[in-house]
């Protein structure tokens, strides 16, 4: 016949044991979950938009016919997830987003014998990857540099983009800037110079195919939250 404190007792022992044991490991995967999130922060910057310019012979249109690209400029966000596991050893994710019109001059479809009037208005939403390292701390400001590359989807709007279709383009970027941790270690300001290169978009259309390859410099400021 069982002895049932006994066994309630020596359960008992197996249990506690059982805890002692978990104890560390479970602290150890804690310590190694918080070591991860504190090398991830979360950054939103306002930007300035300044877009170039550029010119080409379409394929389809007037023989010789020079086509002109004239970007409007305008203001951006920049979203960015940064990993940073050393100093020179980072990766950073970035979604960017812009409202801009594409003036091209003549801008008409000679296949059709259409002219278009105005520009097209443009959604620019930019996705890229990219590397981080952070130089040596100055005077309490931390500086880095990054690189990357990803595409751009080019998406006329509605109302002014003359019924066009979106289009995405090949960008990479390089940026370079500084930061500084404000009233908390977890909250600081960031600011950057920031250049995207990308084919000057033609929207799949042969009478806009200028073959410019162009860029956007991006002077920006914002903030971010370190875990």
């Amino acid at each position: 016949m069982l002895n049932v404190p006994r066994l309630s007792c020596v359960w008992s022992v197996l249990v506690c044991l059982l805890a002692v044991l978990a104890a560390p490991s479970a602290k150890a995967q804690s310590t190694a979950l918080t070591n991860q999130l504190s090398r991830i922060d979360l950054s939103v910057d306002a930007l300035a938009v300044l877009n170039g310019n550029g010119s080409g012979v379409p394929p389809s249109g007037p023989v010789n016919e020079t086509v002109h690209l004239k970007t409007s400029n305008t203001v951006g966000v920049l979203l960015t997830v940064r990993y940073t596991k050393s100093a020179w050893l980072g990766f950073e994710g970035n979604y960017g987003y812009a409202r801009y019109t594409e003036n091209f001059s003549p801008l008409g479809n000679p296949t059709n014998g259409g002219q278009a009037t105005g520009g097209i208005q443009t959604n620019a939403s930019e996705y890229t990857l990219g590397y981080v390292a952070h130089i040596p701390t100055h005077y309490s400001f931390h500086p880095f540099v990054s690189a990357g590359l990803g595409t751009i989807a080019f998406r006329p709007t509605n109302l002014g983009g003359q019924q066009l279709n979106t289009q995405a383009r090949m960008a990479y970027y390089y940026s370079i800037g500084a930061e500084k941790s404000v009233f908390s270690p977890h909250f600081g300001v960031r600011a950057q110079l920031r250049q995207v290169f990308f084919k000057a978009p033609d929207f799949g259309q042969n009478y806009l195919t200028i073959n410019h390859r162009t860029s956007s410099l991006e002077p920006g400021i914002g903030f971010y939250l370190h875990f």
